[in-house]
């Protein structure tokens, strides 16, 4: 199971959202593409990028820092998500030297999307799911739907997705530890690796989502945790690697 630092990114700036609040944020970095390099010494073997202007207004905003970052770091693979709605969006982001494009509103509001998207573009779609209670939330996490998380998991899985990013919005951002039991119980309920995201504070939660992880989680996305100091990435990867038997 591997550790995916997370850089979001609002306005150039690399930020953290409180359970996805546009308006509860704290800058970490006013240089992303730097950001991106601690991370890449400091071990990390993908990196998970947020359009969070993109989310928002639903086509990409900062567009050109993140090919920056995968032109500055050609070996890193890089997933990203945020506003894209579109085929040429896709297109452009894979071009740029991204290896995956996250969908999440789009794939809820229209799920033929990913469907196409998998045909077109097979091993490289990651769909992001984000619930609340159980039920998918859109929009940035402005509007939650009435659609069920497992249900929509397992549809994405029949369609060929490469994984499901699994965020619990109650937990994100606010650093009182990962939804282990949720994540697992996902990650049984279909056949498709998930990624587990959201409310990782420190080493314990890392050892706590090692002790599922045979259940098909192949990563954990960690953000204000590796920014605040709770988790040292490299410290965390290297638990994770040992507990796992790498």
């Amino acid at each position: 199971m591997i550790l995916i630092p997370a850089i979001d990114l609002k306005d150039g700036q690399c930020v953290r959202l409180r359970q996805g609040r546009m308006d509860d944020d704290t800058v970490f970095s006013d240089n992303p593409v730097e950001m991106a390099g601690r991370w890449y010494d400091a071990g990390a073997r993908r990196l998970h990028l947020v359009d969070l202007n993109g989310a928002f207004e639903g086509k990409p905003v900062n567009g050109e820092i993140i090919q920056e970052i995968t032109r500055t770091y050609p070996d890193l693979p890089v997933e990203i998500g945020g506003g894209i709605r579109s085929i040429d969006t896709v297109e452009a982001y894979l071009n740029a030297g991204v290896a995956y494009v996250i969908i999440g509103t789009k794939a809820v509001e229209e799920p033929e999307f990913v469907t196409q998207l998998c045909k077109e573009f097979p091993g490289n779609v990651i769909v992001g799911l984000d619930a609340l209670e159980g039920k998918v939330a859109i929009k940035g996490w402005a509007e939650v739907s009435d659609v069920d998380l497992f249900e929509l998991s397992k549809q994405f899985e029949n369609d060929g997705v490469d994984a499901i990013i699994y965020t619990d919005i109650s937990r994100d951002g606010m650093m009182q530890g990962a939804n282990v039991d949720n994540t697992a119980a996902l990650a049984q309920a279909i056949n498709i690796p998930v990624i587990a995201s959201g409310g990782i504070y420190d080493l314990k939660d890392v050892e706590a989502i090692c002790k599922v992880a045979h259940h098909g989680i192949s990563g954990a996305i960690t953000g204000r945790a590796i920014y605040e100091g709770t988790l040292d990435f490299a410290e965390g990867q290297k638990l994770a690697d040992t507990l796992l038997g790498k």
